[in-house]
């Protein structure tokens, strides 16, 4: 009986999939670990760095909490279905959806998660993994962005002009 291909098999042999770092997923996978370990420590048992929740009452920051996670979900359920669940039959730059927003929509959905979960209850020890999270999503981002640009040349380029990376523009070029 022949064996059954696994996503990631699956995933590689797509043409319309041009690529990710080689310790993208495992990275995320540890830093999304350690962040919460961290988060859970710090906000539930140590308490050493989370002063700031005596300054910024739960009821100011369970909005920002909400509206972050919220985001954050829309953002990594269209790009994720975008990007693995609809077969290009021609391969090239992807620019609807949330993906006309900002080039890298899944990984500033999980930068918006952490944050939302720092809102709810503020940790600076969790604030500091966060931003070691912002900074891997960075590099994994320039490295994709690389392999994008040798495949897709000037479409990529024009495509980097004017979709910003991170940040969303309030009006369009």
């Amino acid at each position: 009986m022949a064996r059954k291909q696994t996503y990631r098999e699956e995933q590689k042999q797509r043409d319309d999939l041009t690529g990710e770092h080689t310790v993208g997923d495992a990275g995320q996978i540890i830093l999304s670990c350690l962040f919460f370990a961290t988060w859970i420590l710090d906000t539930s048992f140590l308490k050493y760095t989370t002063f700031l929740n005596h300054y910024v009452p739960l009821v100011v920051r369970m909005p920002f909490t909400v509206v972050l996670l919220v985001l954050s979900g829309i953002l990594a359920g269209k790009g994720l279905s975008i990007v693995f669940l609809e077969k290009r039959e021609t391969p090239g730059v992807i620019r609807k959806s949330v993906f006309n927003i900002v080039r890298h929509p899944i990984y500033l959905s999980e930068i918006l998660l952490y944050l939302g979960i720092i809102m709810l209850n503020i940790s600076l020890a969790a604030i500091f993994v966060w931003i070691i999270a912002i900074l891997f999503l960075h590099h994994i981002s320039l490295y994709e962005e690389r392999l994008l640009f040798v495949r897709f040349g000037k479409e990529y380029e024009r495509y980097i002009q004017e979709v910003p990376m991170w940040i969303p523009r309030l009006r369009k070029r």
